[in-house]
């Protein structure tokens, strides 16, 4: 399974709670759309440590980094 698909099954699993890939778009902004939020994207960030086996430090938890399924792979992309 490829990190963009871990990373768009847990965001339809844990925040739309489907499994219809169709609602979630790769590019889609996760706080624009109200996908995620605060609380979210720390859940999220846990998630990625564990999953990836990454450290995410706390500057890096800015929308460039966690704000879309494409952000989220290409930042994961850049610490491994």
């Amino acid at each position: 399974m490829s990190t963009e698909d871990k990373i768009r099954g847990y965001i339809l699993e844990n925040y739309l709670f489907t499994d219809d890939q169709s609602e979630l778009d790769s590019s889609d902004s996760l706080l624009e759309k109200g996908i995620i939020d605060s609380t979210g994207i720390m859940e999220l960030v846990f998630y990625l440590e564990e999953d990836f086996k990454i450290k995410v430090e706390d500057d890096e938890i800015i929308p460039e980094n966690m704000d879309s399924v494409n952000s989220i792979v290409n930042f994961i992309d850049s610490k491994q």
